[in-house]
């Protein structure tokens, strides 16, 4: 267990700080509610009841259930890799952050039917879709998960370990 210990402790603090900017965006700006920072960014608070991109977002609301089992199965599934690999340190690292982003995100789905997301970039009119913290670790543990299957002598470049 106590090698689990650092991956469980990231996980937490990208809950903690997902949820903190969640909830100090969404007290701080009424809904729709935009501001700009620099020429690139803007702040702007979207409830998205779909999943990335809002996939599935206009749906009838089953989505709801089925984002959050979703989300449970990878966080049950995460659990399990994180303590068969516990001393893998970057296969581990790139889990702890997609648990953390994944318990975020769930969080806001059960608690409130939707995700809170609130970081707009664009660029000469163009919007990239909003996201959230949660989002970016997700991604950045995608993104590592990647980069540690393509390691030299990596087990997992088409096999389990």
């Amino acid at each position: 267990m106590r090698k689990l210990l650092p991956w469980y402790a990231l996980a937490l603090l990208v809950v903690l700080l997902d949820q903190l900017s969640k909830y100090w965006v969404s007290t701080s700006l009424h809904y729709g509610e935009a501001r700009a920072y620099g020429g690139f960014f803007n702040l702007v608070l979207v409830h998205n009841r779909g999943a990335a991109f809002s996939f599935l977002a206009s749906a009838a609301g089953w989505q709801r259930g089925f984002f959050i089992a979703i989300a449970l199965v990878a966080i049950v599934i995460i659990s399990l890799l994180l303590a068969r690999h516990a001393r893998d340190k970057l296969f581990c690292l790139s889990l702890a952050l997609i648990l953390g982003g994944a318990i975020g995100n769930v969080i806001d789905r059960i608690a409130l039917g939707y995700v809170v997301d609130f970081l707009d970039f664009h660029f000469s009119g163009w919007h990239w879709p909003a996201f959230n913290l949660a989002d970016s670790a997700i991604t950045a543990g995608a993104v590592l998960l990647v980069l540690d299957s393509l390691r030299p002598g990596s087990r997992r470049a088409g096999a389990a370990r």
